[in-house]
Formats: C-alpha cells, structure tokens, sequence
C-alpha cells in the first residue's frame, strides 16, 4: 500500500530524516549524556566511599548531585521526561525535540528509569516514519507581487 499526497497522486511526502551533519552531532550528544550518566551512577551514585560520607551528613556539591539524582530516578523524571519528549516528537517531528529526546532516553536508560526510556526510544524510533514537516511559505510569494497599475505606468508624483 502506498501513501499518497494530497497535491500529487503519486508522490508521498518526505519522511523526518537528520542530515549526517545533525546525524555526526547527535552521536556527540548521546555519547556525551552517557559519558554524564555513567559518571553520576558509577562515579557519585555507586560509589560507597562518597555514599558512606553523604549519608553521614558531609554538605557538599557531590553529596547534593547525589542526592538530587537518586531523587529524580526515583520519581521516574527522567522516564517520564522522555516519554513526553518522545509523544512530542512523533506528534511534530523536530530535529531539535528529537536530540532532547535521545540524550534524555540515554540518561534515563542508565540511570535506572529503563522501561519507560526504553519506551520512549521505541517512539523516536517510530518518529522517523513520520512525515517532515513541511516549511510554512509567506502569503505573498505564494500569490505573487500585488501591484495596482501596470509596471509600465508613470508614478503621479514623479514629474
């Protein structure tokens, strides 16, 4: 079965597709959200040295990140973000909701929300069957110049 357009019977719209020079920046930014993640979960979060001197009562920046990670995990902020990235992304496709989308499923995914960041790529992935959006053009480059006397004429100030 073949999709077909409303302007041309035959042509179905372009579907949502980086460029490889979004493609090359979005392999960054998901490299660098799983760099951030790995650190927070195996550098702050695991690590029992810091854990053991954070649940003793020391005031620092480490032992508050630490604390503010295990607290959005354990309300599911970075599932639940994702997931509403995600349903934004496949409502409209955007390159820019769509690098939001991943770097947030990357840090959900290894900072223990997987099922619903797991869920959440599952709809990025669908997202890139959707058709582009389509440019929005200016009413008047669609009907063309609008004069009021012909080209040729001479202007009635002009003497």
């Amino acid at each position: 079965m073949t999709r077909h357009s409303l302007t041309s019977p035959l042509l179905s719209p372009p579907l949502f597709r980086p460029s490889l020079r979004a493609g090359a920046i979005l392999v960054l930014l998901v490299t660098a959200a799983l760099a951030l993640a790995l650190l927070l979960r195996y550098g702050v979060i695991q690590n029992t040295p810091i854990g053991l001197a954070c649940e003793a009562g020391e005031k620092s920046l480490t032992c508050t990140v630490r604390l503010a990670a295990i607290l959005l995990f354990i309300w599911g902020a970075f599932g639940w973000a994702t997931i509403a990235v995600a349903a934004i992304q496949l409502w409209r496709p955007n390159l820019l909701v769509f690098s939001i989308g991943l770097v947030t499923a990357a840090l959900g995914l290894v900072l223990y929300n997987t099922r619903l960041s797991a869920l959440a790529v599952a709809l990025l992935v669908l997202s890139l069957a959707r058709a582009a959006r389509q440019g929005r053009s200016a009413p008047a480059a669609r009907e063309g110049p609008q004069t009021t006397a012909p080209a040729n004429s001479q202007s009635p100030h002009s003497a």
